[in-house]
């Protein structure tokens, strides 16, 4: 068995270690921009993929990654977790049909609310009392969705026709151009920067880099909000117009 991960401030990753603790103690963990990952996949007929949602869709470098690999799905047997700061819909569901596109076998979907990574919009801000129950919450569902899954009745959140129009009509169909593409809305304070060059080694699309001690970002962001949540000088937005809390997995547990 496989786990693969995309994450932003770790709650997709931290998720997908409790859920393979819980159903195979020796079941391999891979992110999703590892170079070996297609070596994995390869050989690995069970699949558990765990991802952040972004507008009840999926990331662009998710998306674009399982677009490039069409190849390696066929036969594969797959649960999709999906993690969410708000709202998702089909947040499982949506990478479950690009993956059954290409011959993967879905075996169910999980949706967990977590912590939301989005550091520069106030309104997005919860307790840190409340981030910690929803995280306890979260390690509560899995432990459930576990003990299904070995009863062989995987949940099924996110999957299906009703989820479908939920997601659709919920966020996608309105911020659909959000991750369309990759942006090129992030913005680094130059006053702000010490060039530290965090940011730079942690961005998963390697679309930051240091010049004359200062970061600087092109167009391919794709909006996991790993630079802007760990920037020590909090010079860093893509939404938002300043930072107002900044918060990785770490912080809630």
């Amino acid at each position: 068995m496989l786990g693969i991960y995309f994450t932003g401030t770790g709650n997709s990753r931290y998720v997908l270690d409790i859920f393979l603790k819980k159903y195979d103690k020796t079941a391999d963990i891979c992110a999703l921009t590892d170079e070996n990952i297609a070596y994995f996949i390869e050989n690995n007929e069970k699949i558990i993929f765990s991802y952040p949602v972004q507008f009840s869709n999926i990331p662009k470098i998710l998306k674009d990654f399982v677009d490039k690999n069409q190849r390696l799905w066929r036969g594969k047997h797959i649960f999709v977790i999906a993690t969410m700061g708000l709202f998702s819909g089909d947040g499982a569901g949506i990478l479950a049909r690009r993956l059954q596109k290409y011959g993967a076998q879905i075996e169910g979907g999980l949706h967990l609310k977590m912590p939301d990574s989005i550091a520069d919009e106030k309104v997005l801000k919860r307790s840190l009392e409340r981030n910690k129950a929803l995280v306890q919450a979260a390690e509560q569902k899995i432990d459930k969705a576990v003990q299904n899954l070995k009863y062989g009745k995987p949940p099924q959140e996110g999957i299906g026709f009703c989820y479908h129009m939920v997601g659709l009509f919920g966020q996608r169909l309105y911020f659909y151009n959000k991750t369309k593409y990759y942006t090129d809305k992030l913005k680094i304070d130059a006053q702000k920067c010490v060039g530290c060059g965090k940011c730079a080694t942690q961005c998963p699309m390697k679309n930051i880099h240091i010049e004359q001690n200062t970061a600087k970002a092109s167009n391919q962001c794709t909006m996991c909000y790993c630079c802007v949540n760990i920037c020590p000088r909090q010079a860093i937005t893509l939404l938002g117009k300043k930072v107002v809390e900044q918060g990785t997995i770490k912080k809630y547990l």
